[in-house]
């Protein structure tokens, strides 16, 4: 029998790295001193505080303190609701059951409209109310439910203070050392995308790259909210940061235009795939100049001007080049420069990554929120359960909470089985340990290791990662550690199986009021995107090309975690595009030239995109006149002795390869086939 997994170093204190023994000691001894605090302060329910700090318990200062910030707002604003509902509405049950699910169902719905830390606000403002109301409706005196509310957000507070001092006396990584290595590293991704993109063969790798590209930048806005809030110096430069994420979503956009270009190219040269790995491997190395780019530019350069395919190519790819380079330099002053260089860092001012929310969606969460949270209380209200507190309160946390996740089934079911194995040793442990112990710090030297083995798990075992991390936080609330004492066998058992009753109801609800599928969410999605297309193309559009880009990335990523291929390839599809369609209509407005003649050349382009799209689709037989319609300007302008005619026909060229990818899109006056409705 082999034995070897009880050497120390396969252990998992002996497998942990300083950095794991880090984090997991920050976080126990934090914990611990929630609960001490918590103690000293005379709090009713101190585990509560232990529960904060397991919470804000991320590994690095942002995300601490943006999670810290978020939690306490939505703390004392569902504190400041739970007051008002229990002290005007408990003495009539229904009043209060339409009142608080009224409540969470709003706090459901702006958590699902927005995003980040607001929308982890607006869920901590639901289901603290929901907790400190629920708990009140025995209570008579409205002083003793604001002492109820005053306890609860204390002990919040009191657990995130804990985890803050903590994260200062063991410090982790930089917020800002973490955006900048991602950064660089995404910039260095950029060129082995665009190596793959700029082959002729068409295989689903693509798509998984391009979809992937997006996902990482829009994570990396993520990373830089957490370096906004840790970092002086990165605030003052959050813009310039935001700067760079646009100019990494813009060579996305370049990259995908170039591969269009290569695929309706019919003659390219000879040596271009050459040339273009060339280029691509002086591009990884940060001390090009752009002389050294310009030389090999010069190799595949057009010599027949009338080649309007060789000349627009070739000038997207040197725009490109330059904007990579440009954008190389920038990163490297920043990597480089102190307080006093940073400041001195100029960049353009622009918009953050846009965050548009399925409003219908959110809607339709919180009505799921508030339907399930009326069916709980009135069988709360037939029944007279002396535990349905504890049960219609863990299901207002699983509708809140779980409403904005990709998959709510799938982690209400995790949840379920987290809640019976703390059930069952929490058990164990609170009737055959605890029951003996009777001084505090006998207790925290047996929780602290515990908890600290617990960290390591969640660490060291990723796939398993979110079953430890629930197990943290809802320890404190089986365990329900209070002073004095409570040994209560039937409590804990009824309330135990309340608990487990209220997040099972919760996944009934998501069940029966399922989110909308994949294919429902692409049709939604491919219909705004076309809307705003549609906006791009008026006289005065309502965003600008910067953020109609980002709010095409950002809807886009809607259904990466999606499993249906095909609904994930025409939101993509629909996406590109139209996102290049965009460029093209912004670069032909900034086109000017002194000959009406071409102007109105470039009108009747504009006026042709018009014409075979509405929100509904495509139009395929004005589509093929489109096409047809382009192809035979571009031509026609390829001969004219004005060079700025000719610049026009390589635009209406690259309008031409974008538009033909949506031959194959579902013709509006056409029933769509089966398995096709998402497009």
């Amino acid at each position: 029998m082999n034995f070897s997994w009880l050497e120390w170093k396969n252990t998992p204190w002996g497998k942990a790295t300083s950095g794991q023994w880090r984090y997991a000691l920050r976080n126990a001894i934090a914990m611990c001193l929630a609960l001490w605090l918590a103690f000293v302060l005379q709090l009713d329910e101190p585990y509560w505080a232990m529960t904060s700090a397991a919470v804000v318990s991320f590994p690095t200062v942002g995300g601490v303190i943006s999670k810290s910030i978020g939690r306490v707002f939505g703390s004392l604003l569902g504190a400041s609701a739970a007051v008002l509902i229990a002290g005007h509405c408990l003495n009539d049950p229904w009043l209060f059951t339409l009142a608080i699910a009224s409540w969470l169902g709003i706090c459901t719905y702006a958590a699902n409209l927005y995003q980040n830390n607001v929308s982890y606000a607006f869920a901590l403002a639901g289901y603290t109310a929901a907790i400190i109301a629920f708990s009140t409706v025995n209570v008579t005196d409205t002083v003793t439910i604001f002492d109820i509310a005053q306890a609860r957000v204390c002990e919040v507070i009191s657990g995130i203070l804990c985890g803050g001092f903590m994260m200062m006396v063991l410090p982790s990584t930089s917020d800002g050392d973490a955006l900048l290595t991602s950064l660089r590293k995404m910039h260095s991704q950029l060129l082995e995308h665009a190596q793959l993109l700029w082959r002729s063969e068409v295989s689903n790798q693509i798509r998984v790259s391009h979809e992937g590209v997006i996902s990482q930048i829009l994570t990396l806005n993520l990373l830089r909210i957490q370096a906004f809030w840790s970092h002086y110096r990165l605030r003052q430069q959050n813009n310039l940061l935001n700067f760079l994420l646009h100019q990494q979503l813009r060579m996305t956009s370049y990259i995908s235009s170039l591969r269009r270009m290569l695929l309706n190219w019919p003659d390219p040269p000879e040596q271009l795939n050459q040339v273009l790995n060339l280029l691509l491997e002086q591009l990884r190395n940060p001390q090009i100049s752009k002389y050294q780019l310009a030389q090999t530019l010069n190799l595949i350069r057009p010599r027949d001007l009338a080649d309007f395919r060789h000349q627009a190519f070739w000038q997207r790819l040197r725009d490109f080049c330059w904007l990579y380079l440009r954008t190389e330099r920038l990163l490297q002053r920043v990597e480089n420069a102190n307080l006093v260089a940073m400041e001195q860092i100029q960049a353009p001012r622009v918009s953050r990554l846009t965050h548009h929310a399925d409003s219908y969606e959110a809607a339709y969460s919180g009505l799921r929120t508030f339907i399930c949270i009326v069916l709980a209380c009135a069988y709360w209200i037939n029944t007279q359960w002396d535990s349905g507190a504890a049960g219609v309160t863990l299901a207002a946390i699983g509708c809140v909470l779980y409403s904005s996740t990709a998959s709510p089934i799938n982690s209400i079911t995790l949840l379920t089985k987290s809640l019976i194995l703390l059930f069952i040793g929490c058990y164990v442990l609170k009737f055959g340990l605890m029951v003996r112990i009777n001084d505090f710090w006998l207790f925290c030297a047996l929780l602290l290791p515990m908890l600290t083995t617990m960290q390591l798990f969640k660490l060291q075992f990723k796939r398993y990662a979110s079953l430890w991390g629930q197990l943290i936080v809802f320890g404190g609330s089986f365990l329900a550690i209070t002073n004095p004492p409570s040994y209560d066998y039937q409590s804990f058992i009824n309330d135990g199986l309340a608990k487990i009753a209220g997040i099972m109801l919760a996944g009934i609800a998501f069940q029966v009021l399922r989110p909308s599928s994949d294919q429902r969410k692409s049709r939604r999605l491919i219909h705004a995107l076309r809307r705003d297309f549609i906006d791009q193309l008026s006289r005065k559009p309502q965003l600008t090309h910067l953020q109609f880009e980002s709010l095409i990335y950002y809807r886009i990523n809607q259904l990466n975690q999606s499993k249906d291929q095909l609904s994930r390839t025409w939101l993509l599809r629909w996406g590109v595009v139209l996102l290049n369609c965009s460029h093209i209509v912004w670069q032909l407005r900034d086109w000017e030239t002194g000959s009406n003649p071409l102007a109105k050349v470039r009108d009747i382009c504009i006026h042709c995109l018009r014409g075979i799209m509405t929100e509904r689709g495509v139009s395929h037989p004005k589509l093929d006149a489109t096409l047809s319609e382009l192809l035979r300007i571009s031509e026609s302008l390829a001969r004219h002795p004005d060079p700025s005619a000719r610049q026009l026909a390589g635009v209406i060229w690259r309008l031409y390869c974008s538009l033909s990818q949506l031959q194959s899109a579902i013709n509006i006056e056409d029933p769509p086939p089966a398995g096709e409705k998402s497009a």
